[in-house]
């Protein structure tokens, strides 16, 4: 196994793929118009679009395992565990409702007040941490503190919440519920039915589970000692799980009454989760063996700092201050554009891991300049 340092790299570089790959995405998205919203490559640049979110959750997951990890190393109780995770995921759910207000904010008064209650990736990705604290918390309070159970129950969870996803979204409805919170369950929003542009609960949070296992998975004694054969597991399970999913969807028994493969079905989540095992092992072995590291990494700046770029590329892109006319333009001229949010989201990047830096080496020379202004008083 590579050095911490490299296993946080690749992280790091999947997390700067989702940016990019969310750039374009939304880039051609709001920008295209006339005939270029009807050829090949629009279709295969939103088709791109289908896996970022699922990357942020899986890597949230992931990223919930190594902090976990650690606490537990600490010899922490499952009650402070749980405290400081669940209360990490809200903050980030908070995050999303303040990146909503914003939003609605800047887009008055043409926004619908509705979308101040629309469940975005965000909020998602803040919920399913608050979950998998919760679940890591009631795992650890049994005295099951193993690698292996804790991994274990995070892909059941994620599995569970999969195959129930097409009942709730259907005859499972949670009608009673104001829509406000029903979306949180099915997306439902305010339109009487079930959204495949919304992020509830279910399906989403279970990339995160999924994520969480892989996660444990990959800290457990046994794949250490395999070293870089864990992620060539991986990558074949990742293989396993895409032809599963062909396989039951050919399949002609269905146990659903309502059957939806491209938004609601568990074959297209283990297709998804197939491919992100595949991407997952193929960017390890990029980041050790490859260029993923050769000097500076655009992808791995752009992970270190998701958020940040995340939350101001949606202003430059499909805000006011949108750096292009919106629906108006050919393929070429949103390529640029495409191109000078990527520089500036990288810039912005760069600029804010510098700043922290600086910070974080200011607030360790304080304690020493006042150590060393008090010897001599």
């Amino acid at each position: 196994m590579p050095a911490r340092t490299s296993r946080l790299s690749y992280i790091d570089w999947m997390r700067g793929l989702a940016c990019v790959l969310m750039f374009q995405t939304h880039c051609y998205d709001s920008w295209l118009g006339g005939d270029a919203r009807k050829t090949k490559f629009f279709m295969w640049s939103q088709l791109g679009g289908t896996l970022p979110a699922p990357l942020f959750l899986v890597l949230a997951g992931i990223s919930f395992a190594l902090v976990t990890d650690k606490l537990r190393n600490k010899q922490l109780s499952p009650t402070q565990i749980g405290t400081s995770t669940i209360r990490r995921g809200a903050e980030i759910l908070g995050l999303g409702l303040l990146f909503r207000l914003q939003e609605y904010i800047i887009a008055f008064p043409w926004a619908p007040w509705t979308d101040l209650l629309r469940v975005d990736v965000l909020n998602t990705i803040g919920l399913s941490m608050m979950l998998m604290g919760a679940a890591c918390w009631a795992v650890l309070s049994l005295g099951r503190n193993s690698r292996l159970t804790l991994g274990v129950v995070a892909a059941s969870v994620g599995l569970i919440t999969s195959v129930v996803t097409p009942l709730v979204w259907t005859t499972w409805r949670p009608h009673w519920l104001p829509w406000p919170l029903e979306s949180y369950i099915n997306g439902v929003h305010n339109l009487g039915e079930p959204q495949a542009w919304l992020f509830p609960i279910f399906p989403w949070t279970a990339f995160s589970f999924l994520g969480l296992a892989v996660g444990f998975f990959l800290l457990s004694d046994w794949a250490r000692k395999l070293g870089a054969s864990a992620f060539a597991l991986c990558a074949a399970s990742g293989v396993a799980l895409f032809y599963l999913s062909k396989w039951l969807d050919a399949s002609p028994v269905q146990i659903y009454p309502t059957y939806d493969y491209w938004h609601s079905s568990p074959e297209f989540f283990l297709l998804r989760i197939g491919l992100l095992l595949i991407i997952l092992a193929a960017t390890y072995a990029w980041v050790r063996w490859g260029a993923g590291q050769w000097g500076f990494s655009p992808l791995i700046q752009l992970g270190q700092t998701s958020l940040l770029v995340y939350w101001v590329h949606i202003e430059f892109v499909y805000g006011r201050v949108s750096i292009l006319p919106k629906k108006v333009n050919d393929i070429p001229r949103a390529s640029l554009g495409l191109l000078i949010i990527f520089l500036s989201m990288l810039l912005l990047s760069v600029l804010r891991t510098r700043y922290k830096q600086r910070a974080e080496k200011r607030s360790q020379n304080l304690p020493k300049a006042m150590a060393s202004s008090g010897t001599q008083v």
